[in-house]
């Protein structure tokens, strides 16, 4: 759950939520043994949110706010020559290209390519000659340019967060050409206000420009920043996701380690002895995340501490439950269970007794809990009677994968114990007929309702973070001991950094 454009959100904010410079925190000498949560993006991912640059450059040129250029030099014979540019705009923005390079002292190199911009505005001049011959001229002005960039965004740690540098800016102009009134071949005194405004605009536009790369990746840091805090927050139940480690900076991958420790009301989970190390993950998908079984399993705890592990199921679903196979077996147990009363009129209820343990193994997740089965019969106008209670230790082993925008938990081996069994249809507890019918609903029909109700439940809550909008591309869940990686390709929702734009720029 670690925390995402059109942007430089791909070299900007996505790495920079990711990494953090070592200089400002102290992790101690085994930063590794804190660590729950990691996400390591690789060279494609960082060429693919590359490729979107367009919209950060845009947004930094048209939303800086260029001051009013002014400017006076004496000419001999001429006298004094004054000038000032106002309003200054820019139109017509363009981009070639960018590439960008992920270095080991810890920056992000980017490269822009041709970037050219008209910039409009008023020209207003005085020329005061020798001869106290003096001219005053308000014009329309344009100015060509033909920029490059070069941006090194360094990125430093605060309060165990991340916080990016950009000032590390250049621009390199390759042309940088004023007219006046839309004159194209200026003459003798145009050319010279050219030369005379060129070297201060220059400098204005760099320091305005730059300025506002840093302010809009900052911004884009803290929305990218705020978006992962809200994932891995529902209501009481807090992920936190702050740096565990230093980061690693290689030529091929950004790779960031986060404590991944559950809150929940006082209780908060401790982790010292993770298993985490960079050997594990790979290189070959896009993105990756790797969750210790400490981080999962206080999540299940603290879903267990807030009371979501309930399940009702009432009408079609209690009728698919208790009616898995047409036999006279089971037609009999039923009949017996809800004495001839309609499922419509009846109620399940599936809940966990005590916290459930995970255990994360090559097989699957290996969940083991107590978990209680009620069935209640609501006849009308009385009281609920309880038609059956039960008590059973289950163990059960899932695996997990995520196709169509959708979790899917499957039980793939599981088994029950039965601790505590009341049934009005069987006082004694001995009918072997409910006995081994309500047995075999269990494993056949009841467990996968419940995982997969899970699984709906988690989509839903996934979803409700925005999930869905991203394109997630063949993703992998892979269960080791004490580990789980998720590993995928995903293709950037750029409309929704556009919107981000649109509503704070």
């Amino acid at each position: 759950m670690c925390w995402a454009g059109r942007m430089m959100l791909g070299t900007f904010s996505t790495l920079l939520v990711l990494v953090h410079a070592a200089a400002a925190c102290d992790f101690g000498p085994f930063p590794y043994r804190a660590t729950g949560i990691v996400c390591r993006m690789t060279k494609p991912a960082a060429l693919l949110l590359n490729q979107e640059t367009a919209q950060v450059i845009q947004a930094a040129f048209r939303n800086a706010k260029f001051p009013n250029i002014t400017g006076e030099r004496s000419m001999r014979l001429l006298g004094r020559v004054a000038y000032g540019l106002t309003n200054i705009q820019v139109n017509d923005l363009s981009i070639e290209g960018s590439e960008v390079e992920l270095k080991e002292d810890n920056a992000i190199h980017i490269a822009i390519k041709n970037v050219t911009a008209l910039f409009k505005g008023t020209l207003t001049y005085g020329y005061a000659g020798a001869w106290f011959l003096q001219l005053f001229h308000s014009v329309d002005f344009e100015i060509e340019s033909s920029i490059d960039l070069q941006l090194s965004t360094k990125l430093t740690c605060q309060k165990e967060q991340v916080v990016p540098d950009a000032s590390d800016c250049y621009l390199t102009f390759h042309k940088l050409t004023l007219h006046l009134q839309g004159d194209k071949q200026p003459g003798w005194l145009k050319q010279l206000f050219t030369d005379f405004i060129s070297f201060t605009l220059k400098l204005v536009l760099k320091r305005e420009v730059c300025k506002e790369i840093n302010a809009v990746a900052q911004t884009l840091t803290n929305f990218v920043l705020d978006l992962a805090a809200n994932f891995v927050r529902d209501k009481d139940i807090i992920v936190d996701i702050s740096l565990a480690s230093d980061p690693v900076i290689k030529a091929s991958y950004v790779e960031s380690h986060h404590k991944g420790l559950v809150l929940y009301g006082n209780n908060s989970s401790v982790l010292s002895d993770s298993v985490f190390s960079p050997s594990l993950l790979t290189e070959s998908r896009m993105l990756y995340f790797w969750f210790s079984e400490h981080s999962l399993s206080s999540l299940a705890s603290a879903a267990f501490l807030d009371g979501r592990l309930v399940l009702n199921l009432t009408g079609e679903k209690l009728q698919e439950l208790f009616e898995m196979e047409d036999t006279e077996v089971q037609r009999k147990a039923v009949q017996m269970i809800f004495q001839d009363t309609s499922f419509n009129d009846s109620v399940a209820k599936v809940w966990s007794l005590t916290q459930p343990q995970i255990s994360l193994q090559p097989e699957g997740a290996v969940v083991r809990s107590l978990v209680a089965v009620e069935v209640s019969i609501l006849p009308a106008g009385g009281e609920p009677l309880v038609a059956l209670y039960m008590e059973k230790e289950i163990m059960v082993t899932i695996q997990a994968t995520y196709a169509e925008k959708k979790l899917i938990l499957q039980p793939v081996d599981s088994s029950t114990e039965i601790k505590v069994f009341k049934c009005t249809a069987d006082p004694s507890g001995k009918d072997p007929s409910i006995q081994s019918f309500l047995q075999n609903m269990i494993l056949v029909a009841g467990i996968p309702e419940v995982t997969s109700s899970i699984g709906s439940a988690l989509t839903s809550l996934m979803n409700s973070k925005r999930l869905d909008l991203f394109d997630i591309i063949n993703p992998e869940i892979i269960t080791r001991k004490g580990y789980v990686i998720v590993q995928l390709d995903f293709g950037f929702p750029s409309h929704l950094l556009i919107n981000f734009f649109e509503k704070s720029l």
